[in-house]
């Protein structure tokens, strides 16, 4: 199969505005059996109910792992203090989460989001992972004029798919994270060639970071190998892997999805094509990644950091630290940290804030509540600007053979963020296996 480069006139926000549409047009559609009104401004009840749209199973699952455990950590911590007071209601209410899975799949998203809103009636949606599953719930939230707290999307992957009022997002940029992937290739850029090739999906992550790539690096000195975009759960990845070899490509740099990246470097392995630094967002977030990598092929692996066992910021609600909050984590399940389990419960940590502060259960208080949010969380600090969003730090770090489980992450560079600390000389070239 030879992977052809995608030519299109189709610009980033019309495609992720588009995928954003047709999913709310589906997942509306869907819901037949619901009534299509607007949701009342503050139906009086016994509970709080926030939605919880959570990709629990697909190709994006390793992103859910956390959920429902770590937010029924946050839950069960307000409500031991009996709720959150709502003077409009002169009482304290429990909070209480309805989740379901997207699948990892932005119709099934905007389905599962208009059933929360329309069918169980939520206070605020609560969503996360990418923007296959927050662009459409977002967008669904928008149509019903529902308060929504995403994160860990791009924030340039997620404005693409608005104008929004109604859905605030917090994460870092697509411009920070190329600035830190080249900041961390600029570390070793005298031992290389600078010849750097692309491996982008199809997605709206692989569209928005390929762009920003392509603009950055030539002005840094690298330069691009681009074979195009590529669909999700290709077989074979030949053609690249020859395009990659004949430009002498020396660093690899993307955002696949897990079982696209596991695919291509198995056959990057097995064609003898190995680079001397491979960069891999969203499929190398996770230690499942290196399990499902035979032998030491995720030795050396480089990816962008979020939130780790060595970021110092503490929870607004239990004052639990980060590493604290991973080492409950790593005791529950048995496995190494997952670095969003801290944005799980900081999501809760602004609504319980927003909500602390509105003392109602109207939509659109809420609303205003959350776009004045000035927060410390476990992620770090949040406070949303006019565009609706908060950006949260990022640092790069490095897979290495672990000591509790058997691989880890080191810090290899911090972007000058002086709370979070370096922890490892970057292992460089990457080792070629035994």
């Amino acid at each position: 199969m030879r992977q052809k480069k995608e030519k299109s006139n189709m610009t980033r926000r019309d495609f992720i505005k588009k995928a954003g549409k047709s999913a709310v047009a589906v997942g509306v559609g869907s819901m037949a059996g619901f009534a299509l009104v607007k949701p009342a401004r503050a139906a009086v009840k016994d509970y709080i109910l926030i939605g919880r749209p959570n990709p629990t199973t697909g190709p994006l699952a390793g992103f859910g792992e956390p959920s429902p455990w770590a937010d029924d950590l946050v839950i069960d911590t307000i409500n031991k203090q009996g709720g959150i007071y709502i003077k409009e209601l002169g009482k304290k209410l429990p909070l209480k989460m309805k989740m379901y899975d997207t699948e990892s799949n932005p119709t099934k998203a905007a389905e599962v989001a208009s059933r929360l809103i329309l069918n169980d009636k939520i206070d605020v949606m609560d969503v996360m992972y990418t923007p296959d599953v927050v662009n459409p719930v977002s967008a669904v939230c928008e149509r019903y004029k529902i308060p929504c707290v995403g994160l860990v999307v791009p924030i340039e992957a997620w404005l693409s798919g608005g104008p929004y009022h109604w859905s605030f997002q917090i994460f870092w940029s697509v411009d920070s994270v190329a600035e830190t992937y080249i900041a961390t290739w600029d570390m070793v850029a005298d031992k290389t060639n600078k010849v750097v090739g692309f491996f982008f999906p199809n997605d709206p992550d692989g569209v928005s970071w390929s762009e920003a790539f392509a603009k950055k690096l030539p002005k840094k000195g690298y330069k691009v190998v681009d074979p195009g975009r590529f669909p999700y759960f290709t077989k074979d990845f030949t053609s690249m892997i020859n395009l990659f070899q004949k430009e002498k490509a020396e660093i690899l740099g993307g955002v696949p999805i897990p079982p696209d990246w596991v695919t291509f470097w198995k056959q990057c392995h097995q064609q003898g094509y190995i680079p001397k630094v491979a960069t891999m967002g969203k499929a190398m977030d996770f230690p499942s990644t290196c399990d499902a990598l035979p032998g030491e092929l995720s030795n050396g692996l480089t990816v962008e950091l979020s939130s780790s066992d060595f970021h110092k910021y503490n929870s607004s609600i239990t004052k639990e630290s980060a590493k604290q909050f991973m080492d409950a984590y790593e005791k529950k399940f048995k496995k190494y940290w997952n670095q969003y389990v801290p944005f799980t419960h900081a999501g809760y940590e602004v609504i319980v804030d927003a909500l602390k502060r509105a003392q109602t259960l109207d939509k659109a208080k809420i609303r205003e509540s959350i776009a004045k949010t000035n927060l410390k969380t476990i992620v770090g600090p949040v406070k949303f600007n006019e565009k609706n969003y908060a950006e949260s730090p990022i640092c790069s770090c490095q897979w290495v053979k672990g000591k509790r489980f058997p691989w880890q992450m080191e810090i290899v560079f911090n972007n000058n963020i002086p709370e979070i600390p370096v922890t490892a000389k970057m292992i460089f070239p990457l080792p070629k296996p035994k």
